[in-house]
């Protein structure tokens, strides 16, 4: 499955040749509510074929939707969504997403791909990982304040211990020898290891490696893509050592005493938001401090216009915009001019999602507010670099 994360900046923020497939529809996680998703799914495609072929040829048109057709016909793949699906295409391009959040439905054949509801998801502010780790495994979890789901590690990410030194105890001839500088007949020296002795010591060498490995793939694969929190959890034992070997400046200092094996998803949830809630209260808090205090000095404000022109200026260090709120309009990246209209017009769309890309694309952050913690009420505040 593609990662959003990964994709998002690097593919799905950059300009690809024409036409530029966008399908977006909520999906179900059980039975019987799933069996509807594919039906639905197909009816989009049909929509995206119409759109098609009132300006490409045949032989344009089959190759971009055959994806399209086997994903509907992919069972397994519907016996396992989340709460929203984001299937995007171009020639030479296809990509799956399963989301944790649902999404309006949508099917679009534009210039460029329609990424907004991907945007939403990325910047809110409440999205963290939960790392499951013991001697023998990883388990990695995407969480929410809503929901945990666990990630299928990505190729070469690994999954047990043997992934990294092979059979961690190295076969029976390994568990038995007695180890040492004695030769045969000479006398001990006083440096023998027993067997016991030196399966421990194997196996804490086994486990260090381990843990360094999960450490680093982990940090490159999911925490510098997406900047999200990490929060270990994993027996008590096991925490020094994984924190002693980890370079990965996003795990927290919290942490939960238990492997997730031993949790039910809605445990781990429950337990992983009750470490995380007062961080992200701190992180909506401290933006929310830094807003006001910019203001007197002119380097913060919530005026729609004069935001849009900063962003199309490149000046938004900061953007908070508030979830769930929709300003129907268009905007104009070259002059930062907007114009207001109906989100039902096919040429218009939400200003809010436009300026949050066009801060992303900038080098500014964007972070998606709950409408109770925005320091203002016009749905946006923008804290400035200059």
């Amino acid at each position: 499955m593609d990662v959003l994360e990964r994709d998002y900046s690097p593919i799905l923020l950059a300009d690809h040749a024409p036409p530029c497939l966008s399908l977006y529809q909520r999906t179900h996680r059980h039975h019987p509510d799933n069996q509807q998703d594919p039906i639905r799914f197909r009816n989009s495609i049909k929509l995206l074929e119409a759109s098609l072929r009132q300006k490409y040829a045949t032989s344009d048109v089959e190759p971009l939707l055959a994806p399209f057709h086997a994903l509907a016909a992919d069972r397994a793949f519907w016996n396992h969504t989340l709460d929203g699906l984001a299937v995007l295409a171009a020639p030479g391009l296809f990509k799956v997403y399963r989301l944790q959040r649902p999404v309006r439905e949508l099917a679009i054949v534009a210039d460029s791909f329609h990424t907004k509801p991907l945007l939403r998801i990325l910047q809110s502010a409440d999205r963290y990982h939960i790392l499951g780790l013991n001697r023998h495994q990883m388990r990695l979890f995407e969480a929410n304040r809503d929901t945990v789901d666990e990630i299928e590690p990505q190729p070469g990410v690994p999954r047990t211990v043997a992934d990294v030194v092979g059979e961690p105890e190295g076969g029976p001839e390994r568990k038995n020898r007695v180890y040492g500088s004695t030769a045969t007949g000479a006398a001990p020296t006083g440096t023998t290891s027993h067997g016991t002795d030196v399966r421990k010591a194997t196996l804490d060498n086994d486990t260090e490696h381990f843990f360094r490995a999960v450490d680093r793939e982990v940090l490159e694969r999911y925490s510098q893509p997406s900047g999200m929190p990490l929060l270990l959890a994993a027996l008590p034992e096991h925490h020094h050592l994984f924190r002693s070997v980890s370079r990965n400046p996003l795990l927290v200092a919290e942490a939960i005493d238990t492997h997730p094996d031993d949790l039910s998803l809605d445990a781990l949830r429950e337990r992983a938001w009750s470490l995380m809630l007062p961080r992200y209260l701190q992180r909506l808090s401290g933006l929310t401090d830094r807003f006001h205090a910019a203001k007197p000095d002119g380097l913060s404000g919530s005026d729609l216009a004069a935001v849009a022109k900063a962003a199309a200026e490149g000046r938004i260090a900061v953007l908070l915009i508030e979830a769930d709120r929709q300003i129907p309009g268009a905007f104009d990246a070259a002059t930062g001019a907007i114009t207001r209209g109906d989100l039902a017009h096919p040429e218009l769309d939400d200003l809010l999602d436009d300026l949050g890309e066009r801060v992303l694309k900038t080098g500014g952050e964007v972070v998606i507010v709950p409408a109770e913690r925005m320091p203002t009420k016009t749905g946006l505040a923008a804290i400035y670099r200059y």
